[in-house]
């Protein structure tokens, strides 16, 4: 009988240069955005300019919630402006009281309005803890009270999409009839201050854009980890098959609620920077175009991408800017034609150009093989 010699362990491979590399990819961008908005947009941008550009990371801010709850779930989300506004009107009503100084009303208030003290449900915003809080967690709140009805009666699609819109004008209706307590269709304007630092000051003003700067930088990161997670796996799931999902035991209205609430808790944060960042919030600004405006972003980038949701945020909201001044009337217009040619010819936008480009090309060489 004879018997074989162990074979000798196998060296251990290191593993492949591309692997390796694609796992440095996030980090590198990571390292890239952060250089560009830490060190290069300060340098290279006007203090006007700078202004501008903390402005467009605030909608970036919500692409990134979009691309999570729409690219990642598939629930296109045509109300963010609700949770927008509830985000950046709790900011606002605490730095109007701020401004107005301990005793005294807003400036609106005494113009608008025969109050002598604040309205019952303003006081709670004069306290800056609660009133930072209230930003991210109002939002969350009253999304997961109207996803909890819509999401267990399985509503979906169109029926979704139309439901978020009709919340934003709401939203947006009783916030213009309400103009004693929330400036009607005015809004809160004129902020002058944010927690002691003077508005007016530059000095100031590029402290407030370092943050949007710091807050969208780690909101991607978060996003990023949740899409690539077990529940970010989940959630593809019950956006390709839901059936399936509940099947398996899953409850997918609990899974599309989670990014729901997440989405909200985003856009309201974006809201509440927006505050300090443009000096106003409005009903213009939270209503039905706005919305609209925002997944338009989403969509051109690339729903499904945040590098491509959040470029193409910024990039809608600079040529909303640049196009609006010149054809004040046609904007609109061209805004909806972008959004109809992006879902139309290019439906997981701009980010997805290379890989369309490869896979016509793989046909092509396939279709010249076997010709």
């Amino acid at each position: 009988m004879t018997t074989t010699a162990p074979l000798p362990p196998k060296a251990e491979q290191p593993p492949p240069v591309r692997s390796r590399f694609a796992a440095a990819r996030p980090a590198a961008g990571f390292a890239v955005a952060a250089l560009a908005l830490f060190a290069c947009a300060p340098l290279a941008l006007s203090d006007f300019r700078l202004g501008l550009l903390a402005k467009y990371l605030c909608t970036a801010i919500v692409a990134v919630g979009i691309c999570l709850a729409w690219g990642r779930g598939g629930l296109l989300t045509l109300g963010q402006g609700v949770f927008f506004g509830l985000g950046g009107y709790a900011m606002a009503m605490h730095l109007k009281i701020a401004d107005a100084g301990p005793g005294n009303l807003p400036d609106f208030m005494q113009l608008y309005g025969s109050a002598t003290e604040l309205p019952w449900w303003w006081r709670p915003f004069a306290n800056p803890v609660f009133a930072v809080a209230a930003t991210v967690l109002l939002p969350m709140a009253v999304a997961a009270i109207l996803g909890s009805f819509i999401f267990r009666r399985r509503v979906k699609g169109a029926y979704f999409a139309i439901l978020s819109q009709a919340l934003a004008a709401a939203f947006a209706i009783w916030l213009v009839g309400q103009q004693a307590t929330t400036g009607g269709t005015n809004g809160l304007t004129d902020i002058q201050g944010f927690f002691g630092y003077d508005l007016n000051d530059p000095v100031n003003q590029r402290l407030v854009y370092f943050v949007i700067a710091a807050v969208l930088l780690l909101l991607i990161a978060l996003a990023r980890q949740l899409m690539h997670s077990r529940y970010g796996e989940l959630l593809v799931a019950v956006r390709d098959s839901e059936e399936r999902v509940r099947f398996l035991g899953y409850n997918p209205a609990n899974v599309k609620l989670v990014a729901y609430v997440v989405a909200a808790g985003m856009a309201g944060l974006a809201g509440a920077l927006f505050v300090p960042a443009v000096g106003i919030i409005s009903p213009a600004l939270v209503g039905i175009v706005p919305s609209i405006e925002l997944v338009i972003g989403a969509a051109v980038g690339g729903r499904a991408s945040l590098t491509g949701a959040v470029l193409g945020a910024i990039g809608v909201a600079w040529a909303k800017t640049a196009l609006s001044e010149e054809f004040p009337a046609a904007w609109t217009y061209f805004q909806g034609l972008l959004f109809i040619v992006a879902l139309a010819f290019l439906p997981g936008g701009l980010a997805s150009l290379a890989a369309v480009v490869r896979r016509r090309r793989a046909g092509r060489r396939l279709a010249g093989d076997t010709a």
